[in-house]
């Protein structure tokens, strides 16, 4: 498989993991593995929820969980944390700070999600920044 990301630049970003160069202002990406969000969700909870709320003012923002919906639901190993806890602060995060997320069955298969999102954006943003308003061709997206 190809790398998804190419020409990137490592650098500490304000807020998420992943943006693009001369758009971090408008777009962000959080990653977070299962293991991951559950600590998120609990331990830092009052630090993440920040987080999130500051991702909501972002025109582009996107939550990536690298996991299935239905490792998510299920019952975790080494902790009694209740799933249904971490899918309703999901759903919360959605409902009242309009912070899409999104379930990505592998690492691999999260970069090239990410990397479709952050390039949609980029070409959306270059489309409208030149007068061609927002859509790749009349009457589509």
């Amino acid at each position: 498989m190809r790398p998804a990301f190419a020409g990137i630049e490592k650098k500490a970003l304000q807020l998420g993991d992943y943006s693009i160069d001369g758009l971090e202002d408008i777009c962000v990406v959080e990653r977070k593995d299962l293991s991951d969000l559950i600590h998120s969700c609990t331990t830092e909870r009052i630090a993440f929820v920040k987080r999130l709320k500051l991702m909501a003012a972002y025109p582009h923002r996107l939550l990536v969980v690298t996991s299935t919906l239905s490792q998510m639901k299920s019952p975790y190993a080494h902790t009694n944390v209740d799933p249904n806890r971490t899918m309703q602060f999901l759903v919360a995060t959605l409902a009242g700070l309009q912070v899409p997320f999104i379930f990505s069955e592998t690492h691999e298969l999260g970069e090239e999600l990410v990397a479709s999102y952050l390039y949609q954006v980029h070409l959306y943003h270059w489309l409208e920044s030149h007068d061609y308003g927002p859509f790749l061709s009349d009457n589509d997206l």
